[in-house]
């Protein structure tokens, strides 16, 4: 049994996947019905308070979650979800980008994009650093061109863009 776990072919079951997706997703759910409860979710003097809309779709979650629940333990295993090796090249797709989700707050928009690109081309796509550089310069400028000069939308800045006055 211990061999399967680290063979060519193993990986998590099908089944499992789905019963921990399903708790996943009903905590969730769990949790914005909590916090919609916090900020009120009931029929104001003035009409619906803050957390009404919220209280519902956290609700909508949590029943979604519990048939999803209930049909995957009905359910026989239909076997591997994926291959541990598969989903190996998932992560290493999901890291850096929740990475670059997480400095965007701190640095901003454009030099977490930068870093992104030229990690994803050199690392993952195998091309060439004065590649990847110029398409890592050329990307945030491009957006930063047409989104804040030209059609006046405001993008996360950071302590560069403030430096350089931008």
């Amino acid at each position: 049994m211990e061999q399967a776990h680290h063979g060519a072919g193993a990986g998590p079951r099908q089944r499992a996947v789905e019963i921990g997706t399903a708790l996943l997703t009903m905590l969730f759910g769990l949790i914005v019905i909590y916090g919609s409860v916090i900020v009120g979710s009931g029929w104001g003097s003035d009409g619906p308070q803050a957390g009404f809309f919220p209280f519902y779709v956290g609700l909508i979650i949590c029943i979604c979650s519990l048939i999803n629940l209930v049909m995957a333990l009905r359910e026989a295993d239909s076997g591997l979800f994926a291959e541990w090796g598969q989903l190996g090249q998932v992560l290493r797709v999901l890291i850096p980008a929740t990475i670059y989700v997480a400095l965007i707050p701190f640095l901003g928009i454009y030099l977490p994009s930068f870093l992104l690109i030229v990690v994803f081309m050199t690392w993952l796509g195998k091309y060439g650093f004065p590649l990847s550089l110029a398409v890592a310069v050329g990307v945030p400028a491009f957006f930063y061109l047409t989104l804040e000069r030209w059609f006046l939308i405001p993008l996360p800045k950071g302590p560069i863009e403030a430096m350089l006055g931008l």
